[in-house]
């Protein structure tokens, strides 16, 4: 009998659905009617979404113009089914990215369905169409929803929530908790606290820029909700976990690290304006190195700039060392950028004396972006930003990279003189358009480099580059 009572509470707690309703403000201010979205439990009830309005950076040229893409969430776990309307007409054909997920869609007319047994953050495009596509995010179960009766909780609950001078000052020891379908006018900044955890299913309003703005913090947890970006600068011990932005306005990283340490990124989706992800050493009123900086099982997509940016910025006089940086089970979407000293969807451009060493790059599947690099690593000096030449880049391990497409201009691995080198870079298994890159292939001619047969070019100042297999 125990063992009966066991597998049922199991079972109910295994297929859970949370739709979070929207209040009339949110319904007459931020809805796009370009699709109509349900979920359901599998041959259960139909329970409908609501298709929030977002903005989107889409470069035509050398402009930018805003366009109007659409956003809905939920929670489940076990099975969901989905089911998409296209409100604009036939739908003729349909992708659901990461293409890695291999989400197939059935389309019935102007309707696509898919089902879903993990959660996942989406982008639904139709027709081609990616500026004006459906950003689904299929959210796991809330867990340890704050009580909003204890003093050290700042409960926003659903509906449309107007910040004075639009800056929440947050404190230390305290939650803040955006529930689903609420919405915050305002900036959420945490300076010099420590123990605060940001968390819900609710968002920053997207007009908000900095959306959550860290400084001179520790021990910080951010969870679940949705801003244009999400920056830390100075702070120590800060994890960020599901959690999804998308900024449209010049300038607009994604998430930002600068002089901070022990940083950990873990299922976030990034659609920016510029950078998805940086990590700086000492810029504005933050000095200092970056050590133990880990984003992984996470999402990219530039619709200008990079995806993956380190090195930049940092002390010319007192130099920076940016150490310890990892990015793992990646899937970058695009990147869109037509200047080419700022390509790269993996990225290391150390400038200002800094060193950068001891990267991984592993598993990341790059699909065929627009326009950009496969990857950029060079020891440079870029005047418009910086006071010198980056010091050196050493000891970067790049393992399972996947690009398959055909819009990836010449990689770049160059350093800056003999005092300024790129030193012991290593590939393995890395694979494009199918094929396996390494020093023993079948089909390279014997006085072809193996950069050749990737379409990288190494340039002077750089030794220990390796192609392996494994």
């Amino acid at each position: 009998m125990l063992l009966l009572v066991f597998c049922g509470i199991f079972k109910i707690t295994a297929q859970e659905l949370v739709v979070y309703k929207t209040t009339e403000d949110i319904q007459r201010s931020m809805h796009n009617d370009d699709f109509s979205v349900k979920v359901r439990k599998p041959g259960g009830e139909w329970k409908d979404l609501f298709e929030y309005g977002i903005k989107v950076d889409q470069v035509i040229g050398t402009g930018h113009s805003v366009q109007k893409a659409s956003m809905a969430s939920f929670d489940f776990s076990g099975t969901v089914e989905v089911s998409v309307t296209s409100n604009k007409g036939a739908i003729n054909s349909a992708k659901v990215r990461p293409l890695s997920y291999g989400i197939v869609p059935k389309i019935n007319g102007n309707t696509l369905s898919f089902s879903l047994s993990n959660p996942a953050n989406l982008s639904v495009e139709i027709n081609g169409d990616i500026f004006h596509n459906l950003h689904l995010f299929a959210n796991p179960i809330e867990k340890k929803v704050p009580n909003p009766k204890d003093p050290n909780v700042i409960y926003f609950g659903p509906g449309i929530h107007e910040i004075p001078n639009q800056k929440l000052k947050v404190a230390s020891n305290k939650t803040v908790y955006l529930a689903g379908g609420a919405v915050v006018k305002g900036r959420i900044a945490l300076d010099n606290v420590s123990n605060v955890s940001i968390q819900g299913r609710g968002m920053v309003d997207q007009e908000i820029r900095g959306g959550i703005h860290i400084a001179n913090s520790k021990n910080v947890n951010v969870e679940g909700v949705f801003a244009s970006q999400c920056f830390t600068g100075g702070s120590d011990g800060v994890k960020i976990t599901n959690f999804k932005t998308t900024s449209f306005y010049g300038w607009g990283d994604g998430m930002n690290v600068m002089s901070s340490n022990n940083v950990l990124f873990d299922g976030v989706f990034i659609r920016s304006s510029d950078d998805c992800t940086t990590v700086y050493g000492t810029r504005m009123e933050y000095t200092g190195s970056c050590k133990n900086i880990t984003m992984q099982n996470s999402t990219l997509w530039a619709d200008v700039g990079h995806p993956i940016l380190i090195g930049t910025h940092g002390n010319s006089k007192d130099p920076d060392v940016l150490e310890n940086l990892k990015y793992i089970n990646i899937d970058i979407l695009d990147q869109k950028e037509m200047q080419v000293d700022y390509q790269g969807c993996m990225s290391i451009n150390v400038g200002d004396n800094n060193l950068a060493k001891n990267v991984l790059f592993e598993n990341i599947r790059v699909e065929d972006f627009r326009e950009g690099q496969l990857l950029n690593l060079r020891v440079f000096y870029n005047t418009k930003y910086c006071t010198a030449p980056g010091l050196g880049i050493e000891d970067v391990v790049f393992r399972n990279i996947k690009y398959n497409g055909k819009n990836a201009n010449l990689s770049i691995i160059a350093g800056y003189n003999e005092q300024r080198k790129i030193k012991n870079i290593t590939f393995e298994n890395l694979m494009i358009n199918g094929v396996i890159i390494h020093d023993e292939m079948q089909g390279k001619p014997k006085w072809y480099k193996t950069s050749d047969m990737a379409r990288f070019f190494i340039g002077e100042h750089v030794e220990g580059v390796s192609f392996k297999i494994k």
